[in-house]
């Protein structure tokens, strides 16, 4: 079980335990339960409370003993039974389910919408009857008083199926394109429909007349609020008789009275997402408003946030149930979401169980996910020298890192630094001695880290105090008190290297600047003392002065960087004849080369050459190409060039295709011989 608290308001996750890694066989799991107690000590409210891939709804019956649930794959419904804390049943359907409604107080009448157009009825015992709609259906609502079904989808019209006679009747005809969401109010039977264009129409199911329209895209845009597209409406819930709240594509909920057309209240997940459902919580005035990442529940009247809660995984439904603190989730995961929240309700009464139980954990930490594993990186790895373990399995690769067992890694880390405690020890005191003495009055003390840099900004910030001709200005806060930088001052790697050669060619220009302002600031103070009065030109120096002094100023730091790069020449040098002399001093050892399979060996000038080549351009190459014969580059009759290459054949090739020539000269010659053998032959036969 895990405990989140936000806003003093404390969140108890029923449907996830202490984690466990996916790589662990069942065997290892069923060890660790009887070895581990937080493993053994699992919630599993209720047994196999989950879908194959993904839950898409998730409703409660009216008697709340049952729970229903659609997913996937296969598309499927699934039937739990509170009383029993188990499923009772699981009926696989022909295609995904869009939303469903049960019409009974228990699972025995029950309406889908699929994402095919088809509407499917079940009774307890099963499949009872299936029609089909016109047009892709998105929600619908049932009118208990007539016994009507209203479908709202990709068209205009609002579908009405009667029940009792068994056949459709004519549709509401609404100024929309397209509807996305619909409900009925309990109280008094108004329908209410919220569409594409960001409006709500309200009709009257006794009249089928239209009574009202509320303009919501309108309305739900703020002064804070960032608006890319028109809002549209996503998800319609009434409470009551006269309160209506509405939630848009956009991620605004907006709070409603019937008798007015403009909203309570607008509140703004701030997220960007849209609004999938909208929950009425009358025992403390609240309102649940879901999205796909986080739920908020904020007080109706105010609009203060009350609490919040934010799964691991996409939320697609939510579910509260009746005169509970409970909270069903259907979600982007096999895992269907449990959560109890004392300060909503007591447990439902088939697990009152939870209150004695959520009393006892109370106080007790948030347990942290693989608490028997670390997360090492591979530079952790190779801190420990643990390197030679990759690849075992002692080490899971995860990420950019590996899981090992805490135990492990505690041990070697205690072999590596066995003072590593102690030094964490004194640490500790050392902060803790630092903390007590901020409360105490502060001197003027240098940071351990970047002090001239420290000095400079301190020096520098007394200046511009002293100084009175800045006093209109807005003061910035300074970088030593400033949070943002503080790690500068403190973290040795953030030390500046005064030996680089970046900064000392930029010093001198640092130095002069510096000194410049200095000089000015000097200026400024005698001035004002001597006169005490408003001077025409605020640099306290004509302007010819001020361009002689900066011309010397640019002089001197012009002599300043050639020195600077005069010394760093010179080091550079000392540095090249320390390698050269390194490098006559080592002895060359012989070095062997392994010769590829179909390759002879020639010499190393030719891989010298080669590597040579390799480097030259794409037009020297061509060049060279063309000397040897190997290309040749003609004009075609359109105006363009064409490349002939010819293939360079190794000497085992040259003298195969020689003796191959050799070969077909000497069958030449031997048919020539036979031939005039046989015509001398003939000859001689006729002679005779």
């Amino acid at each position: 079980m895990q405990v989140s608290s936000l806003n003093e308001v404390k969140i108890y996750s029923l449907s996830c335990g202490k984690s466990l890694p996916e790589w662990l066989s069942d065997r290892k799991k069923r060890a660790l339960q009887k070895k581990d107690v937080d493993v053994r000590r699992r919630i599993e409210l209720i047994q196999d409370f989950e879908m194959p891939t993904v839950c898409t709804t998730i409703k409660v019956s009216k008697d709340g003993q049952y729970i229903l649930a659609t997913g996937t794959y296969k598309p499927r419904v699934r039937c739990y039974d509170t009383y029993q804390l188990s499923l009772k049943f699981e009926r696989c359907l022909d295609s995904e389910v869009v939303t469903f409604e049960i019409l009974s107080d228990d699972y025995s009448k029950i309406v889908f919408l699929h994402n095919d157009r088809y509407i499917e009825f079940h009774s307890q015992s099963g499949f009872y009857y299936k029609t089909r709609i016109p047009k892709f259906g998105r929600d619908f609502s049932y009118h208990y008083p007539s016994c009507d079904l209203y479908f709202v989808g990709a068209s205009s019209e609002v579908y009405r199926l009667n029940l009792e006679q068994g056949r459709y009747l004519n549709p509401l005809q609404t100024d929309a394109a397209e509807n996305n969401v619909c409900d009925i109010n309990s109280e008094h039977g108004l329908f209410a429909t919220g569409t594409i264009e960001g409006r709500v129409e309200c009709w009257d199911p006794r009249t089928r007349n239209r009574v009202g329209l509320l303009d919501c895209a309108l309305n739900s845009v703020t002064a804070d609020s960032e608006i890319n597209n028109l809002p549209t409406i996503s998800a319609l819930k009434f409470n009551g008789a006269l309160t209506m709240a509405v939630g848009t594509s956009t991620g605004q909920v907006l709070l409603y009275d019937l008798r007015s057309d403009k909203p309570l209240l607008v509140k703004d997940h701030q997220y960007g997402l849209p609004i999938k459902s909208v929950h009425f919580q009358d025992s403390l005035d609240l309102i649940l408003s879901a999205d796909s990442r986080i739920i908020k529940m904020w007080n109706k009247n105010s609009g203060k946030i009350f609490t919040s809660l934010e799964p691991e995984h996409d939320l697609n439904d939510v579910c509260l149930y009746p005169n509970s603190g409970m909270l069903l989730t259907a979600n982007e995961t096999p895992k269907m979401g449990i959560y109890y929240i004392p300060v909503l309700g007591p447990a439902p009464r088939w697990c009152s169980f939870l209150d004695n139980l959520t009393e006892e954990l109370e106080e007790n930490p948030e347990s942290t996910v693989y608490d028997d594993y670390k997360f090492v990186t591979k530079k952790d790895l190779e801190n420990l020298g643990l390197t030679h373990l990759i690849g075992s399995p002692f080490l899971r690769a995860y990420m950019h890192g590996f899981f090992m067992d805490i135990r492990l890694y505690h041990k070697v880390k205690l072999m590596v630094n066995p003072f590593a405690y102690e030094e964490y020890r004194k640490d500790k005191i050392r902060q803790k001695i630092e903390e007590t003495r901020a409360q105490r009055v502060q001197l003027k003390k240098l940071p351990k880290v970047n002090k001239e840099l420290a000095l400079k900004l301190i020096e520098e910030e007394e200046e511009k105090q002293k100084s009175t001709w800045k006093k209109k200005v807005k003061s910035l806060p300074s970088i030593l008190t400033d949070d943002r930088f503080k790690v500068m001052f403190e973290n040795p790697d953030f030390q500046v290297d005064e030996e680089s050669e970046e900064f000392r060619l930029l010093n001198p220009l640092v130095s002069k600047i510096s000194e410049k302002r200095k000089k000015k600031l000097r200026l400024l103070e005698q001035q004002e003392l001597r006169e005490k009065e408003e001077e025409e030109e605020p640099e306290g120096k004509p302007s010819d002065a001020e361009s002689s002094e900066s011309s010397d100023d640019e002089k001197a730091w012009v002599e300043e960087v050639r020195k600077q790069r005069r010394l760093l020449q010179q080091e550079e040098k000392v540095k090249r004849q320390e390698r050269l002399k390194e490098d006559q001093q080592t002895v060359l050892k012989p070095q062997f080369y392994e010769i590829k399979a179909g390759e002879e060996f020639r010499s190393f000038k030719d891989s010298a050459t080669k590597q040579k080549l390799m480097n030259k351009t794409l037009e020297d190459r061509l060049k060279i190409e063309a000397k040897n014969g190997t290309l040749s580059v003609s004009d075609t009759t359109v105006g363009s060039k064409q490349l002939t290459f010819t293939l360079k054949r190794s000497e085992q090739q040259k003298k195969q295709q020689e003796a191959e020539k050799l070969h077909r000269q000497e069958r030449k010659r031997l048919r020539r011989s036979a031939g005039h053998l046989k015509s001398r032959h003939k000859r001689g036969r006729s002679f005779h």
